[in-house]
């Protein structure tokens, strides 16, 4: 799949910050822009500072295209530590110069959504209330980049 936020670094600038302000249209917020925005973040924060950005950033971009942040739908904690902790340890082993190769690496290695939550949960974890409000450990296999100090959200929060 291409992407045009990786065209070059310029046009992956512009996305992050069109991602920031909520200037994207939803259909642009794609598991590859996910990736992206996270890499980019990744590249020069470590995994919390990372978390703390993306934490609030997809929230409030969700709230700004019209979607809900729930026990339903939205904002998926467990979801996103799990891919900020990924994402981490690939920029740790890839060793990227640039934002712009962090992203583009990245999102060469993730390629599929559902990959690394199979591999880590033998459980729907998308679908799992309790996931989407708080960190739940992987029951199958550990990621300890992906269990940080801070305190996970309380539901509803």
């Amino acid at each position: 799949m291409t992407h045009p936020f990786l065209a070059s670094a310029g046009a992956l600038d512009r996305f992050v910050l069109d991602w920031q302000q909520h200037r994207l249209p939803k259909a642009a917020w794609t598991h590859g822009a996910h990736v992206a925005v996270c890499a980019y973040f990744a590249f020069d924060h470590d995994e919390a500072a990372t978390l703390a950005i993306m934490r609030p950033g997809i929230r409030s971009f969700n709230e700004s295209v019209g979607g809900v942040n729930s026990a339903t739908a939205g904002y998926h904690e467990t979801i996103t530590r799990l891919w900020t902790g990924a994402i981490a340890q690939h920029l740790r082993d890839a060793r990227p110069v640039t934002k712009y190769e962090a992203a583009v690496s990245a999102v060469a290695r993730f390629t599929s959504p559902r990959e690394l939550l199979e591999r880590h949960y033998s459980w729907d974890v998308v679908n799992d209330q309790r996931a989407r409000a708080v960190w739940v450990e992987p029951d199958r296999q550990t990621q300890s980049s992906a269990s940080f100090d801070d305190a996970s959200p309380k539901p509803g929060s």
